[in-house]
């Protein structure tokens, strides 16, 4: 009975074993399906990320295209022939400011002492000549024309002879080596001077630092005039309309004064109009000359580029319909024939041709009707 059932254990053991390792095998058989399918589905996910990147790239690259600025030198694309955006109603599309009631301050719009005199003695500069008065000296800061001839050793070197035409020299400009210009201080038009001069180490292989002489003779001092009656009559009269001093300093000041209110009340007008509408091929013409101007780019990101491009061409845009809106807002008037007829007769037939041909007569005559405008608001306000 005992042997009976140690056989019976025995038997159910090995059942168990065999089931047990049937049960590991069918574990293991769906691990190995389960990799599969894993495998399987990163495989999947793999090409799907692969092929949804190539989409990407090709898509950014379509859209790239379609956005492409094309650039164009047609200056007039857009315009008519007497300067006006086609197709377009600025009376609709800007919303202009008040442009004959803009409070001025005159404090902000005169002309600056600084920069009154600064044009006054531009204007003197211009007229400057080289006086040989005797009585005159050499100071730091002078202009002054000068001979010499340069020898070492007593032996004339090459560069070293003005030729007697005479050279112009600033004392202080340090173009001379050493303190060649220092030690003309003092002297006057007429003298002759010897100078010492040290040739710097690293000069010319054949005068690095040897010594030298130079014979130099004074031939006079640049002068600028004095602003005078008999200056402005004899040097401004026809050119400036003016024939006193007083008269011509007035006159400087109300140059300045005409520039700064014509800056003041063109930036007021544009920055206190609204544009309302752009329009659009218009905008896009724009952009095309914008690039042509940047020499067509090969911008990193171009869409970013793109964009950018957009922007600065409506800010263009908005002057010039703003400029238009006053234009036809103020009743002015413009005839492209008469201008372009007096554009002749002034500067010549074969400037204006030639004027058209690389900017187009649109592009010229809107131009002049932006300058109608900046003058008729000056002249509200003068």
């Amino acid at each position: 009975m005992e042997k009976k059932k140690s056989a019976k254990m025995d038997e159910q053991s090995n059942l168990s074993k065999s089931k047990a390792k049937r049960e590991a095998r069918r574990k293991q058989v769906q691990k190995a399906k389960r990799n599969a399918n894993a495998a399987k589905i990163t495989g999947i996910a793999v090409v799907a990320v692969i092929v949804l990147g190539i989409v990407l790239i090709v898509g950014r690259q379509l859209y790239v295209l379609s956005i492409r600025t094309t650039p164009s030198a047609d200056y007039s694309a857009g315009l008519t022939e007497d300067g006006r955006i086609a197709d377009a109603d600025m009376a609709t599309m800007v919303t202009l400011t008040d442009y004959k009631n803009i409070p001025v301050d005159a404090n902000e719009v005169a002309a600056t002492a600084e920069e009154v005199e600064e044009e006054i003695s531009s204007t003197l500069e211009a007229y400057k000549e080289l006086s040989t008065d005797e009585q005159l000296e050499i100071v730091d800061g002078d202009e002054v024309n000068i001979d010499f001839v340069g020898t070492v050793d007593g032996v004339e070197f090459e560069g070293g002879n003005s030729g007697g035409e005479g050279y112009d020299l600033t004392i202080g400009s340090g173009s001379f080596v050493d303190d060649f210009e220092q030690q003309l201080i003092g002297y006057k038009p007429g003298d002759e001077v010897t100078v010492e001069v040290t040739f710097p180490e690293d000069y010319s292989e054949e005068l690095a630092g040897k010594d030298a002489s130079f014979a130099v003779t004074v031939n006079g001092i640049m002068v600028t005039p004095e602003l005078t009656d008999a200056f402005v009559a004899e040097n401004l009269e026809d050119t400036e309309g003016v024939s006193t001093a007083a008269e011509y300093r007035a006159k400087v000041e109300d140059d300045f004064y005409q520039e700064h209110l014509q800056e003041y009340l063109t930036t007021y007008v544009l920055e206190n109009s609204t544009v309302n509408t752009y329009p659009n091929k218009y905008v896009k013409t724009q952009k095309s000359i914008l690039k042509y101007g940047d020499n067509s780019p090969e911008a990193d990101d171009e869409i970013a580029y793109e964009k950018e491009l957009t922007e600065r061409a409506k800010e263009n845009v908005k002057e010039e319909m703003i400029y238009q809106a006053v234009f036809e807002d103020a009743g002015l008037s413009f005839d492209a024939d008469t201008y372009f007829a007096e554009q002749a007769e002034e500067m010549g037939e074969e400037y204006v041709e030639n004027n058209k041909e690389t900017y187009g007569a649109g592009y010229l005559a809107q131009s002049e009707r932006k300058q109608m405008v900046i003058d008729y608001l000056v002249g509200l306000y003068r």
